[in-house]
């Protein structure tokens, strides 16, 4: 193999791939663990080579910011920060869990792994494991959807569950009815778009609101009216200043000012000409991502029309779903009007802190809303809006899927003893794969007791035997350190989430666990640059 690659590159077989792997994947699982659960630490993320002043640091203890910002040079590590990734982006929670159940299963392999156990057994037996896992956790799920109010306070338990293990956690209470209610909003859409976050510094998490509407963050142009209720709204990217020729370098020789002032004259007529365009689809409101200049500015204002220029991108895209509007960059089409322009019940500028901004409500899609985050600093609003995030994404799950679990370890304790059972039918050394897997599922009600102080040990043993014992309900009271009825204490969590950091966690360890060679390609040779005389 040496004689095939080329120079620089390099390999590594068997025995010492494998413990690579195998040491890369859990240091980064033993890094997020202390983040776990809801008395799980901070981390601050510096960029390299920025000091404190630069304003780029991140304090968070969000699995997914933490991994995606670590720079990792381990390529089976580099596995679970995809999988925390796709994890993110498919429920939005339980990156974190997915990255230390991936861990804590290739650190029981690697004791089998010492006992000669082939790695083909110990994924053999991690599948019937996780098969008897995903069947108990089916068992155990719980579905009130068919009585809206009991539902309606499952969301508020789950939200309040997972804003726990968050900084938001304690404003729990009023963070959980804010982002219920804006779920709620969206009629089952699971649309989060239409749910917008604004970050405002000042005042204090609990001065945090939702606001019926869409709120952009632009003002009204000067001499147009600062109120305006049941206006039709013309969403639009094009340019608004004087259609000067583009091309870079051009140059335009005259022979006198009446030329220089007829090109301008030819200017403004084409631009009038432009603006006559958009009147004709008859808006109340003409809303532009690029600059518009004061001479179409004056002419739309004297007609009447509110003007709103060099919107975001993102606030038109956003926008335009809230309203039903097109986001249109030509004019030709007046008959369309009704199918093109967005409505809204009241258009007027509030003001927020102290900044000026534009209010939507009464939208054409209502379930539009935004929610306003006050704080102390930038870093701090940034870990709340990263906080809400994560509780809305699991709600919106929640609500498709209907199903929720008990929360405080019981799920996993449930799973595990289930694959204890199993692995006493088992025959041969998948039995081990299998008890193995079940010391994994264990881990995580553990280092979230570990995280908070307690006695881990006893706390979990003591769980397993209360579930045994048909106390099904039980798990970890964090904040007493005992044991007590998640039911009563209100601990929810969705059952998607956990199923899919089941499932994640697992096919990432056996793709690591299947590895026995690693191969370094060479790096790519730097041109040689020589000076020219």
């Amino acid at each position: 193999m040496q004689g095939i690659l080329k120079a620089g590159a390099y390999e590594q077989r068997g025995e010492e791939a494998r413990v690579n792997a195998l040491f890369g994947a859990y240091s980064l699982s033993d890094t997020v663990k202390t983040t776990l659960g809801p008395k799980g630490m901070d981390k601050i993320l510096l960029p390299y080579g920025a000091g404190p002043k630069d304003g780029k640091l991140i304090v968070t203890n969000d699995g997914a910011t933490i991994l995606s910002h670590i720079h990792i040079d381990n390529s089976a590590a580099k596995l679970l920060v995809d999988i925390s990734k796709a994890q993110d982006e498919e429920v939005g929670d339980g990156t974190t869990t997915v990255c230390v159940l991936a861990g804590e299963l290739l650190k029981e392999a690697e004791k089998l792994l010492a006992q000669r156990i082939h790695p083909q057994l110990v994924i053999a037996g991690w599948r019937k494991a996780r098969d008897c896992a995903l069947e108990t956790l089916k068992k155990i799920a719980r579905d009130k959807s068919s009585d809206a109010e009991a539902f309606k306070e499952e969301l508020k338990n789950i939200a309040r569950t997972t804003i726990s293990s968050k900084l938001l956690n304690y404003e729990k209470e009023h963070f959980a009815t804010l982002a219920v209610n804006a779920v709620l909003r969206l009629n089952g859409s699971g649309n989060l778009d239409l749910i917008q976050i604004i970050k405002k510094l000042g005042g204090t998490l609990a001065e945090s609101h939702l606001d019926d509407g869409f709120i952009l963050e632009k003002s009204i142009s000067v001499g147009c009216p600062r109120r305006k209720e049941k206006v039709k709204i013309l969403l639009a990217n094009t340019p608004m200043d004087y259609d000067k020729i583009k091309i870079f370098g051009t140059r335009v020789k005259t022979d006198s000012m009446e030329r220089v002032a007829e090109i301008e004259a030819a200017e403004k007529a084409k631009m009038k000409e432009k603006v006559d365009r958009i009147l004709a689809y008859a808006p109340d409101v003409f809303i532009n991502r690029q600059l518009i200049y004061n001479y179409p500015e004056q002419l739309l204002a004297e007609k009447g029309v509110i003007v709103i220029e060099h919107a975001d991108f993102e606030g038109v895209e956003r926008l335009s779903k809230a309203l039903g509007a097109e986001i249109l960059s030509t004019f030709d089409s007046p008959e369309t009007a009704s199918k093109s322009l967005g409505f809204a019940g009241l258009i007027e500028e509030i003001m927020i802190g102290e900044d000026k901004v534009i209010k939507f409500t009464g939208c054409k899609q209502n379930e539009a809303c935004s929610v306003v985050l006050r704080g102390s600093s930038s870093h701090l609003l940034d870990e709340a809006e990263r906080s809400l995030h994560d509780a809305l994404c699991v709600l919106v799950k929640t609500i498709e899927n209907r199903k929720t679990l008990l929360g405080g370890g019981n799920a996993e304790i449930h799973m595990a003893n289930a694959v204890d059972d199993l692995a006493k039918t088992a025959e041969g050394k998948t039995a081990l794969a299998i008890e193995a897997y079940a010391r994994a599922l264990r881990k995580l009600p553990t280092i979230i007791a570990e995280n908070g102080g307690f006695d881990a040990s006893e706390l979990v043993q003591n769980l397993s035997a209360a579930i045994r014992k048909g106390q099904t309900c039980m798990g970890l009271d964090m904040n007493e350190g005992t044991l007590d009825s998640m039911e009563k204490l209100g601990i929810t969590e969705c059952f998607r989430v956990k199923e899919q950091a089941l499932s994640s966690a697992t096919e990432a360890a056996e793709m690591i666990l299947r590895v026995d060679k690693i191969v370094y390609c060479a790096p790519r040779p730097r041109e040689k640059t020589g000076t020219h005389n």
